[in-house]
This record gives structure tokens, C-alpha cells and sequence, in this order.
């Protein structure tokens, strides 16, 4: 009997270390992540003329909280990494995804809502309705994508997604790849929006003018700037930079009667994220006009904060489109396989 308890007494000693010994690495663990939000984005929002750098060193001066940046890519690369880690979570909040996307992020159930402080009273309804009414994902900018044009060049420049078919743009059209670039699939969208189930004979008589689908944004208006073609898909707030930055009102956002579909674009906490209080810390300051103020001129969108001043340079050359046109995302996902299609033949 005695030998009995000493052996339970052994035992339950060295239960009693594992846990000891387990709590006593936990808070280790829990200190070095504490102060760190990590984030999930698009290349061009981090990178060297992006965003992500300002709003980063802001957001650490206000809250003592550092943000690690990860780039995924672009934005629907970045839902798909956070639907790759839906059972092993390692950020805390992801960028970039909008309103083409928004419902897959919600529907696989990667979100957790969170409201942002004041965003009620920032952010227009008619804005934030475009990515849903529970607040998992946050409008932080928008844009209508919008044809941009290189005046400098030999072609006209076109009034429609008509024209965008007519034989003097034979190869001279950049677009994105709807797979995984969130402007790739804009434009779909927006074809969608216009033709409906006729979309796949608007992209077949299109097809001969499309120079190349960049794998994203960035890319793709890079070759863009460098003059590999006088057309690329983009948004009409884009000018406003060349305006600002270039000194020059060379190039120009096409305005179409038709009208134009929007981007608006959301952040929002991860299910399971690692640092809960850091990812809302993040979230009420990436719409504070502190952090809103900094986009206009490194994110060439419009702030979702309706209470930030835009600067001279998009009262220039940022049009408004008067029409703003919608689709379906099932109908657009569907349409992009069946465009690739076509495109691969």
C-alpha cells in the first residue's frame, strides 16, 4: 500500500512539472507574439512606394504594437493562403480581399466580425454594404476600375468595352489574370456586368487584343509604364499619381457611358488569430483618418474614411464615374473559367 502511494505520489509529481513546465513556456510564447499584429497582403500595398510602411510605423508610434507584413501575392492569392491555413491560423488580419471575393472569405468561415471603433460613422453605407453587413470584412479604400490610356500613343483612345474590340487595338491591351489578381477579375466582373451571358463572345472578339495577362497588378502596370502597350486595366483614381508624382497628365482614366464596376477593398480578423487584441487595434486604426489620411498618395484609391481630404492631384485627374455598375461573383467565377477557356485555345 505504501509502495502503491509512493508510486501515485512519483507519478502525479511528474504530472504536476509537464503542466508546471507547460505553463511556465506559454506566457513565453504568448509575450513575443503580444505585441505583434500580423498581417496577410498584396505586393503593391507593401511595397517601396505602397502604404504598408507608413501605415505600419504610425500604427506602432499610436499603440506599442509592431506589424509584420506578409506578401501573398496579390489579393486573390491572399485568400487563398488564408483558406490554405483555415485549420493552422498564423495571421492575425488580412488585407486586400474585396468585393468580388468577400463572400468566398465569408462563406468558408475564415472571418471572426469585428466592428471598428467609429467605423459606423466614417465609412459610407453604400460603401461598406459591398462587402456585407456583419462587419467581417471593413472597407478601407475603393475605386472603379477604369481602362487607362496612354495619350502618347498611335490609337485613339477608346469610349467603350465595344471599342476595346475594334482591330486598331490588336495586341495593345494590358490585363491581369483573373485567377489571381483581384483587377484581373474586376475587369471580368465588369464584362459581366455588361454582357451577361453573352460575355464569352465579347472576350472572344477581345482576345486578339490582349497583348498579356500579368499574374498581378503590379506587373502588369509596370509593363504599362515602361510602353509595352497604350491600354491597361487599372482604377481612375490611377492618373492622379503620374499627375502628382510624374508632373504629367500623359496618361488618362477612359470614362465609358456604360459604366464602370468598383473595387472596394476590406480588411478583416482571422478566425483563430494568434493576437485578437492586436488584430482590433489594427482594424480601428487602419480607419482612423490618421491612417486613412496616408492612403490617397501611396494606395491611389479613394479612403474609405469620408471625412479625409483628397488632394488636388485627384480633383485633376480621378474621374467619377456617373454609372457604377454590380455582378453576380458566383455568375463572375463561373465566367472567368469559361474565359480561360477561351483564351487557352
Amino acid at each position: 500500500m505504501l509502495k502503491s502511494s509512493y508510486f501515485k505520489f512519483i507519478i502525479i509529481s511528474i504530472i504536476g512539472l509537464t503542466v508546471l513546465s507547460g505553463c511556465s513556456k506559454k506566457p513565453a510564447v504568448d509575450e513575443a507574439r503580444a505585441k505583434e499584429v500580423v498581417v496577410y497582403t498584396y505586393d503593391s500595398f507593401i511595397s517601396e512606394w505602397g502604404p504598408g510602411a507608413v501605415i505600419a510605423d504610425a500604427f506602432t508610434a499610436k499603440t506599442g504594437y509592431t506589424v509584420s507584413w506578409v506578401d501573398c501575392g496579390d489579393g486573390v492569392e491572399v485568400l487563398s493562403r488564408a483558406l490554405l491555413e483555415k485549420n493552422n491560423v498564423q495571421a492575425d488580419v488580412i488585407l486586400g480581399l474585396d468585393n468580388n471575393i468577400s463572400q468566398k472569405a465569408i462563406d468558408a468561415k475564415i472571418l471572426s466580425s469585428y466592428k471598428p471603433a467609429k467605423a459606423a460613422e466614417c465609412i459610407p453605407e453604400d460603401v461598406r454594404l459591398q462587402l456585407g453587413k456583419d462587419w467581417q470584412l471593413t472597407p478601407f479604400d475603393y475605386s472603379h476600375f477604369a481602362m487607362i490610356y496612354d495619350t502618347q500613343s498611335n490609337v485613339s483612345c477608346p469610349a467603350s468595352l465595344e471599342d476595346l474590340t475594334k482591330p486598331e487595338y490588336e495586341k495593345k491591351i494590358i490585363l491581369m489574370d483573373p485567377r489571381t489578381s483581384t483587377p484581373g477579375l474586376g475587369f471580368v466582373a465588369w464584362t459581366v456586368a455588361v454582357y451577361g451571358d453573352k460575355v464569352g463572345d465579347y472576350w472572344k472578339a477581345l482576345k486578339p487584343n490582349i497583348l498579356t495577362m500579368a499574374p498581378g497588378w503590379s506587373a502588369g502596370y509596370g509593363l504599362f509604364k515602361q510602353g509595352e502597350a497604350p491600354l491597361v486595366i487599372s482604377y481612375t483614381t490611377s492618373p492622379a499619381s503620374h499627375v502628382e508624382y510624374d508632373n504629367t497628365d500623359r496618361y488618362v482614366a477612359a470614362v465609358f457611358e456604360q459604366g464602370h464596376s468598383i473595387q472596394v477593398e476590406g480588411a478583416g480578423i482571422l478566425a483563430g488569430a494568434p493576437n485578437r487584441k492586436g488584430a482590433e487595434a489594427f482594424m480601428d486604426f487602419l480607419i482612423s483618418e490618421e491612417a486613412q489620411e496616408l492612403l490617397p498618395l501611396t494606395q491611389w484609391m479613394n479612403p474609405a474614411n469620408k471625412n479625409v481630404k483628397l488632394p488636388e492631384s485627384y480633383q485633376v485627374a480621378a474621374p467619377i464615374p456617373a454609372k457604377t455598375l454590380s455582378a453576380d461573383p458566383v455568375v463572375t467565377e463561373k465566367a472567368v473559367e469559361a474565359i480561360m477557356k477561351i483564351l487557352e485555345k
